[in-house]
Parts: C-alpha cells; structure tokens; sequence
C-alpha cells in the first residue's frame, strides 16, 4: 500500500455529479483504506494496493461502470505533489490564480512547440515534467488564454488544480 493524492478530472461540473461519499465507496471497494476527499471536485487521499497507474485505471472502470462516464484519474505521491508546488516557476499573487495541473504523462516537445503558439495575453503556463503550471492574470474565470486548446495541443490529459488546493491537499497527508 502507498498513499496517494488522486485527482479525477472534470467531475461535479457540467452535469457530471459524482458525490464525494460514493467515491470513498468505491475507492475503498477498490482495497483503499484510509480514505479520504477534500471539497466535491474529486481530489482523493488513500492509502491504495498496487501501483499508482493500476489504481487509477481501476477507479476509472469503476467509475465509468456505475455512471457510464468516463473520467479520467491521475494520481501522485505526497511528495510529487510537494515537489510540483515548490517547483512552480511564477510569482504567486493570488493562490487561487495560480494553478498546477497534473498531467497523465509527460508531453513531447514537439507537442510543447505546438502549444506555445497559442496567444495567452497575460496568463502564463508552462511545462515542467508531468506538469503544467499556469498563472491566470485576473484568474481562472476571465482567461485570456484557452487552457483547454493547449491541453489538447500538449496530446496528454491533466487536471488542474489551484495553489490553495494543492497545499491543502499536501496538508492532509502531512
């Protein structure tokens, strides 16, 4: 068993409900203990079997075979994820203006190339590994660029998360 920081991507918004009491259900039915969530967009800590990668696969067939959708689950160690907020590359005016997104792999650099095309005003982003840091001007809810075109551009999936997200949930397992 290893803890793990698991973050679902694009759940209770958009329609797509999934209650924090059913994904502890599910985690633990998967041989979690431990378990835990903070705040109902899918962030997730438990002590898991297996591999990291096996787990998250797992929860999202269980996922998708409950609900019929899919969601994609990536997960981290406490201390990936404590190396990835220490490792974020802007000034920090606003925590909740500032991001990291959790990425399923890490991006080629041509894709890297691609996704630097894309305008972003004043919002910044960049790569580091298997994740991407990103620095919303006047935040998340008036960009200037389009995180999902770069997203798709960079050809791996993620889910972001913002500072203050990201310290609580290292906080947790502390």
């Amino acid at each position: 068993m290893s803890t793990r920081i698991v973050l679902l991507r694009a759940v209770n918004v958009g329609g797509t409900q999934l209650p924090m009491a059913e994904l502890r259900e599910i985690a633990t039915e998967l041989g979690a203990t431990d378990v835990q969530t903070y705040i109902a967009s899918g962030n997730l800590i438990a002590d898991v079997p297996g591999t990291g990668a096996d787990f998250d696969r797992a929860l999202e067939k269980a996922i998708e075979k409950r609900h019929g959708w899919f969601r994609d689950v990536i997960s981290r160690t406490p201390a990936q994820v404590r190396k990835a907020l220490e490792a974020h590359p802007f000034e920090v005016t606003e925590p909740k203006y500032s991001y990291v997104s959790f990425l399923a792999g890490k991006p080629t650099a041509e894709a890297i190339a691609k996704a630097e095309t894309y305008a972003t005003g004043d919002d910044q982003w960049k790569v580091i590994g298997t994740e991407m840091h990103i620095r919303y001007a006047n935040g998340a809810g008036r960009p200037e660029m389009k995180a999902d075109s770069i997203g798709r551009a960079l050809k791996v999936p993620g889910t972001a998360r913002n500072l203050n997200t990201v310290k609580k949930l290292i906080e947790l397992v502390s």
